[in-house]
């Protein structure tokens, strides 16, 4: 039963949802954005907004806290079982497998919070740097060759997008 208070996701219809994966709440999901399998997206205390072209790998998990939104811009890579919890997250960004970014942590355009890295609360990585380590910290800007590596993975996941978006109509 889904409380009065609570409104149901808006996905946009270009959009690709995983079967397995968990939407529930206040959350918008921007065109051609990807959820994948065991992805968990829970917004019943705030607002959680995906922009376009983003890919929410396998067992990544949003959430937010009341008053804390969390806000993912275009073309973000969210790795997998990455968490991502009442932050920011500029477009072009990058969170490796298995990181966290913590409530009102920011996570500038074009930045990489490295795998396993934990970005505290309040914290913020600079557009273009790479933050690695627990707690996380900017350890440097990132290279051109970087900069295109993360572009190019967003392709490849736009790529599997159209893939799955045919795969999962014929099982229909």
């Amino acid at each position: 039963m889904r409380s009065p208070h609570i409104p149901p996701p808006a996905i946009d219809p270009a959009a690709v949802i995983s079967p397995g994966s968990h939407i529930y709440g206040d959350v918008e999901i921007g065109p051609n954005s990807f959820v994948l399998f065991g992805a968990v997206i829970r917004a019943e205390l705030d607002r959680i907004r995906i922009g376009s072209e983003t890919n929410v790998q396998d067992n990544a998990v949003l959430h937010c806290d009341e008053d804390i939104p969390c806000l993912v811009g275009d073309r973000v890579t969210i790795g997998h079982s990455a968490v991502v919890h009442g932050a920011r997250v500029g477009d072009r960004a990058l969170i490796a497998i298995g990181a966290k970014a913590l409530n009102g942590s920011v996570i500038g355009e074009g930045a990489w919070l490295g795998a396993g890295s934990v970005l505290g609360e309040n914290k913020k990585i600079p557009p273009w740097t790479l933050a690695v380590g627990v707690p996380a910290k900017p350890i440097r800007r990132l290279t051109e060759a970087e900069i295109r590596r993360a572009d190019e993975g967003v392709e490849h996941y736009l790529a599997l997008t159209a893939e799955y978006r045919e795969i999962f109509a014929s099982q229909a």
